[in-house]
């Protein structure tokens, strides 16, 4: 076998040898996020089911199916595709429900498991293509790439732009502007550094692809917005729109400038925190990688530092909102963390403490913080499950912050009537009326007695929970945390009008402490004591 042969035989096989590699650490990825996704129960955000699950429910299984639709999408803020995969989905779902025969337990088992296992997929292959890209930065089985792979990522499409050519980098970052404006931000300078650093030949595919590619796209979002608006919008422009001009983020909340440097960027990191410090310092004072031929860490701080001061100059801030960044960020502290591993046996005890800290994190977050909110749905949906037949819809109402807890993706049952306080902003007002505007969660809050003067007496009879001019019916079951318990329960046990007395029926841990006031302590439900009895007799 002459020497060309054998290098090419060697070649193939160090291939073959890559790609099993490849496989075998995405299908790890890919067990390891979906245990986790069907692990957690806990709540995080509001967002992860009211701008995704809520108007795919609604899209999937009809106005009846009880999603709650948010004002945003009332007024095409968003754009359809995504909660258009997840209707997806949940029709799939439900297909495979019907073929199955399965119970009604069983099959809103499955429909609320179903949108977390597409979500474990998405974050998956974020986490493989953060992998591959740090083996292109310091070479596949260098010990830096391998330092991100336990690194938890929010969203995967700027690790993949980073990595894939520019046809379907261009097609995924302006897919990913179209879902989040902001997005802009990040695209925007990835394009800038290819324009700036690719030879001429280069430069004007770029810009070809450019204009091909991404009016196609936007082409293509419209064209599913107006199928699901039912009329011609275009919610990029609308989001800017109702966020810069009328301001309505600063409804939710305004924070300080430094926010995402003091709190947005350490929340995210934890103990990784001094390592990305580290490799920040390393590119200002000018270090360079010597394995590091691309130089993409530079091109990732830079474009961390660029993002986070735009986005610093906006009132209205989360930590979500730099999600995007987390890619780049573990890139830029892998070299630091890598050699930090594996230099002398102190800093390896140094990172054994930093990891069981890192685990304890996550499995306080996973399994215990703000759980009570997901283990009361669970509750309601059970109670709804064991009810008679031929009973009448169940009736619930959350007398909490609006978007306390999930809706329609947890409690799955048409037949569960539930309504919550709202917390829709001053959409069209003046400046003298937005200043002076409450929303109905601000009310009851002001005066939660009170607010009881403004339901309905209960009405077994009634199958739902408002009537024709829209004001609510006392509710079978009403959901509070247990910072309302000295206000309220008196006033349950002893004043409910209209001979309408509730009880404790159950109670739920949620949390230890809580930045909102209104949302510390447990979970309780209390229970109509005329149903209660309804339900033992029958």
């Amino acid at each position: 076998m002459s020497s060309s042969q054998r290098r090419k035989s060697q070649q193939e096989k160090e291939n073959e040898s890559t790609h099993f590699s490849q496989s075998y650490v995405f299908a790890f990825l890919i067990a390891f996020r979906i245990l986790n996704a069907l692990s957690v129960r806990t709540f995080f955000q509001p967002d992860e089911y009211f701008q995704s699950l809520e108007p795919a429910r609604a899209l999937a299984f009809g106005e009846d199916s009880g999603a709650w639709i948010t004002w945003e999408w009332r007024h095409q803020l968003r754009s359809a595709i995504h909660p258009v995969i997840f209707a997806a989905v949940y029709k799939i779902a439900s297909w495979l429900a019907a073929i199955l025969q399965l119970s009604q337990p069983n099959r809103a088992e499955l429909l609320v498991a179903a949108p977390k296992a597409l979500q474990a997929l998405i974050a998956a292959t974020g986490d493989f293509y953060t992998w591959e890209l740090a083996g292109l930065t310091y070479g596949q089985n260098d010990r830096r790439a391998w330092a991100t792979v336990n690194n938890l990522l929010f969203m995967s499409s700027l690790a993949m732009v980073l990595l894939h050519p520019f046809c379907l980098s261009i097609l995924l970052g302006t897919l990913a502007t179209v879902l989040r404006p902001t997005n802009v931000l990040v695209w925007f300078f990835v394009a800038s550094v290819s324009l700036v650093r690719t030879g001429s030949s280069d430069r004007r595919k770029l810009l070809n692809f450019a204009f091909s590619i991404g009016p196609l796209v936007l082409g293509f979002s419209t064209l599913v917005d107006r199928l699901f608006y039912g009329f011609w919008t275009f919610p990029p422009y609308r989001f800017l729109y109702f966020n810069l001009s009328q301001n309505l983020a600063v409804f939710y909340g305004s924070n300080p400038w430094h926010y995402y440097v003091s709190q947005g960027i350490p929340l995210l990191l934890t103990t990784y925190l001094p390592f990305f410090f580290a490799g920040a310092w390393e590119i200002v004072i000018g270090s360079r990688d010597r394995h590091s031929s691309l130089h993409v860490p530079p091109i990732l701080f830079h474009m961390t530092a660029f993002v986070v001061s735009a986005l610093s100059l906006v009132s209205h801030k989360e930590v979500r909102f730099i999600y995007p960044l987390l890619p780049a960020i573990h890139l830029v502290s892998a070299g630091p963390f890598s050699r930090f591993l594996f230099g002398s046996s102190c800093r390896r005890t140094v990172v054994t403490v930093l990891l069981c800290c890192n685990i304890c994190i996550a499995g306080y977050a996973t399994f215990v913080h703000q759980s009570g909110v997901i283990s009361v749905m669970d509750y309601l949906r059970n109670e709804y499950e064991h009810r008679p037949v031929d009973s009448s819809n169940m009736t619930v109402g959350f007398l909490m912050p609006c978007h306390s807890t999930p809706w329609r993706s947890h409690l799955v049952h048409p037949g569960i009537d539930a309504w919550a306080l709202g917390c829709e902003p001053p959409v069209d007002m003046d400046a003298h009326d937005r200043a002076n505007y409450m929303d109905e969660a601000d009310m009851f809050y002001e005066d939660p007695t009170a607010y009881f003067g403004t339901l309905l007496p209960a009405n077994p009879a009634r199958a739902s929970s408002a009537n024709s001019t829209g004001k609510r019916f006392l509710p079978e079951y009403i959901v509070i945390f247990s910072q309302l318990e000295d206000v309220l329960s008196q006033y349950f046990r002893e004043e409910g009008p209209n001979d309408n007395r509730y009880q404790e029926c159950a109670r739920f841990f949620n949390s230890h402490a809580h930045d909102d006031w209104r949302r510390k302590g447990d979970v309780v439900v209390y229970c109509a004591t005329q149903y209660r009895r309804a339900t033992a007799a029958s």
